[in-house]
């Protein structure tokens, strides 16, 4: 029986893993809600896969647990019908056809044979390119078949590891729209991508994870904490009056202001009102790469005394 929608959560909860003495997960603890999809960030290192592979019982935690609906990956009573998985894009025989494949993996589950040309159809692979032997893909044709190997069972649920890898970009547009199509539908994706650029415009919530460790987690609006642009040809009297209303006020230029904590209507009513002229007015949402490498990258204090 396939989960509803209110039992599609994925959870986790305290997850600890060590390899010999060194601990790659440190007591994470994050919630992948169902109807949004998640992006799972990290450099590489940080514990991503680990945290993915034990949430699918591919590697066992020493303490803690991760959940789909309340239930490990094991005790699902159809768990490829639960939750469709991308992790190895080069787990394929090279000698098989591309639909073969599918057509395999459809027999090995239990699944109609019909079900391989929708979800080839899905992820954006033609009749010409199915009959293709895989070991002539490209890396993207690949990543698009391993997409269409999760979709076969039409799971509620989906775990990505780096999905768009080698995806030109009309596949990037094709995965992006499908994976919304998927959360609408109130379905929970899981997206690990290095592609950070990609990843602003894809998800809505994100967990950023380093050394193992929960670092933040939150909706990308408050994340990449969007800002107004605004130029005028009186900044100072703008910026006073503008601190009046508790906004946080950077100048980054002659005449221009970047603010934080109004809306575009709040900040024009106050110009209005003290009959300051703006010449710009504009939203400026902070990029994720950057406020990514903020959080993840070491401080000069950090590396020096990593290195003592």
């Amino acid at each position: 029986m396939t989960p509803t929608t209110g039992e599609q959560r994925l959870v986790v909860e305290h997850l600890t893993k060590q390899y010999g003495d060194s601990t790659v997960v440190d007591d994470l603890t994050f919630t992948v809600e169902p109807g949004r999809i998640t992006g799972f960030l990290g450099p590489n290192g940080s514990g991503k896969s680990t945290t993915m592979k034990i949430l699918l019982d591919l590697a066992a935690a020493d303490h803690g647990t991760a959940t789909i609906g309340g239930s490990r990956y094991r005790d699902l009573p159809r768990p490829a019908n639960t939750v469709g998985v991308v992790l190895e894009p080069n787990a394929f025989h090279p000698g098989r056809t591309g639909r073969n494949h599918l057509r395999i993996v459809a027999q090995a589950a239990g699944y109609p044979v019909g079900r391989v040309d929708d979800a080839l159809a899905a992820v954006g692979l033609g009749a010409a390119p199915a009959r293709r032997r895989v070991g002539t893909y490209s890396l993207g044709m690949k990543q698009r078949l391993s997409l269409a190997a999760a979709l076969l069972g039409d799971p509620p649920v989906l775990v990505l590891d780096e999905p768009a890898n080698g995806l030109d970009p009309q596949g990037i547009h094709d995965l992006r729209d499908l994976l919304r199509d998927r959360a609408s539908r109130g379905h929970t994706v899981l997206v690990s991508s290095h592609l950070l650029t990609e990843v602003q415009h894809l998800v809505d919530d994100v967990v950023v994870i380093n050394e193992g460790r929960l670092v933040t987690t939150g909706t990308i609006d408050d994340l990449t904490d969007h800002r107004a642009l605004v130029r005028t040809p009186d900044p100072g009297a703008l910026a006073n009056r503008l601190a009046c209303t508790g906004a946080d006020i950077d100048k980054t230029g002659i005449d221009t202001l970047v603010i934080a904590g109004l809306s575009l209507d709040q900040i024009g009513d106050v110009a209005h009102g003290a009959g300051i002229a703006l010449h710009e007015l504009s939203a400026d949402a902070g990029s994720l790469e950057d406020v990514f490498l903020s959080l993840t990258t070491p401080t000069n204090t950090d590396q020096e005394i990593n290195q003592s």
